[in-house]
């Protein structure tokens, strides 16, 4: 409906200074109604006949001549040529009506949006992705003139429609996917010379194919900002930023964990974790990058603009970033332990003692043994008894997996064995015979994994 009411605004302007060819209708093309609308004004003009034709093949002359107000951004003749030159038709009657329906969809905006009206960003078309049916995005860029995706620019704009209005432009606009997306926007100018350092096509093959992704995208000021202060490969920091199999737009966004395409080992197919938090006014990931622009959809995923580049992460990060951890990250942060585990457990994979297993009790899990034990906080536990509790929460040299847990397996933390058991649920056993339960499983950092428990594992007592 936008596309129509913005041909409508632009015949009429066009009325003052072109000259108006009428076109003859076929017997079976919906009627145009001469009050002008969009259609009618784009009817008139032989320089869109081409655009006209389409309309007609795709039944879309109703929507650019109904009575909702639109803004279209119509392609010329010669775009028109262009565009089926360079795809290999030899006319409109070659395209599949599927496919243009989406790509005139595509240059129609719903409301009227004058040029004064319009800014530089997003803004949603009426095309829409295949299967989740979300509206494609457009990019405006007002930095020199009006360019649209960065291959469109408008020659004439604002004329008025009796149904919104019209800008003339010189290309036709494809469906973006989202590496068009990201060469469009000259704020992810870094992130694109970053996909493409070196001749690497890797991520733009993989980004440009058809599988649904979620690209979490750092501004330039984010790329300039990040100094990689862990030394880690590039490719896998920017495999970190993608999440593979799914479009997941802000609304569809949950607080918990999700796999990136980036991997804990080169060597296995052992994807990172990240964790997404979406209980403030804002989308966090990790804890350390903001999502600053959402929801930017293109043909095969959407992207997310982040305000900084999202390292790949040790336990520890994930420890300081889930709250479910608050109490396990006091107490491993006590000022009186003789134990350094943050820089321990931060040590990266390939150093001694890298790589970890943690076992992480829960703040409720924390709360409950402070009730079993009449105490009323952990600075009420004894140092040692303290440091020998979350001994025995942590496995060094080995990434333990769910899928390498069997029972009667025998587990041996910095505190000394404990035995883990499947059957029935995974558990953990101490030397006490007290069972914990483990609630989620392979929550995977570069140098380590995490396991989640519902009651804090003791040492002998």
């Amino acid at each position: 409906m936008k596309f129509l009411s913005k041909i409508n605004l632009l015949v009429t302007t066009v009325l003052a200074v072109f000259l108006f060819n009428s076109c003859s209708d076929d017997d079976n093309s919906t009627p145009i109604q001469q009050d002008n609308t969009i259609a009618y004004i784009a009817s008139q003009n032989s320089d869109f006949s081409l655009l006209v034709s389409a309309l007609e093949r795709t039944d879309l002359v109703a929507t650019l001549d109904g009575s909702s107000q639109l803004t279209v951004f119509a392609p010329t003749n010669a775009a028109f040529t262009a565009f089926l030159n360079a795809n290999g038709f030899a006319s409109v009657d070659e395209v599949p009506v599927d496919v243009l329906t989406q790509i005139l969809l595509n240059h129609v905006l719903l409301g009227e949006f004058m040029s004064t009206a319009l800014n530089t960003g997003y803004v949603s078309t009426l095309a829409t992705q295949a299967g989740s049916g979300e509206n494609i995005s457009l990019f405006i860029d007002l930095s020199s003139g009006v360019m649209l995706n960065g291959v469109s620019t408008v020659t004439t704009a604002d004329v008025d429609a009796s149904n919104g209005v019209i800008h003339i432009v010189d290309a036709v606009l494809g469906i973006p996917n989202l590496v068009d997306h990201a060469v469009a926007n000259p704020d992810l100018s870094s992130l694109v010379d970053a996909l493409t350092a070196g001749g690497n096509t890797t991520f733009t093959d993989l980004l440009s194919s058809s599988g649904d992704f979620t690209v979490f995208a750092p501004t330039n000021a984010a790329f300039t900002a990040f100094t990689n202060p862990r030394s880690n490969d590039i490719n896998s920091i920017l495999a970190n930023h993608v999440l593979v199999g799914a479009s997941a737009v802000s609304s569809g966004l949950t607080t918990g964990y999700v796999n990136t395409a980036a991997t804990f080992d080169s060597t296995e197919d052992v994807f990172l974790s990240m964790y997404v938090n979406v209980d403030g006014s804002s989308v966090s990931l990790n804890g350390s990058s903001m999502v600053v622009v959402a929801d930017i959809i293109a043909s095969n995923g959407v992207i997310h603009i982040v305000d900084t580049v999202i390292d790949l992460p040790n336990v520890v990060d994930f420890a300081l970033a889930d709250s479910t951890f608050s109490t396990l990250v006091t107490a491993l942060t006590r000022d009186d332990l003789t134990f350094d585990y943050v820089t321990t457990l931060s040590a990266p994979l390939g150093t001694s003692p890298a790589p970890f297993t943690v076992f992480a009790p829960t703040n409720e899990a924390f709360a409950d043994l402070l009730t079993e034990l009449s105490l009323t906080g952990l600075d009420d536990i004894p140092e040692p008894t303290l440091k020998a509790t979350l001994d025995h929460h942590a496995v060094a040299t080995l990434n333990v997996r769910s899928t390498d847990l069997t029972d009667a397996m025998i587990v041996p933390t910095l505190g000394g064995n404990i035995t883990a058991n499947v059957t029935g649920g995974a558990t953990l056993t101490d030397a006490n015979g007290r069972v914990s339960n483990i609630i989620a499983v392979d929550v995977q950092a570069a140098n380590g994994v995490i396991h989640v428990l519902d009651k804090v594992v003791l040492p002998p007592l």
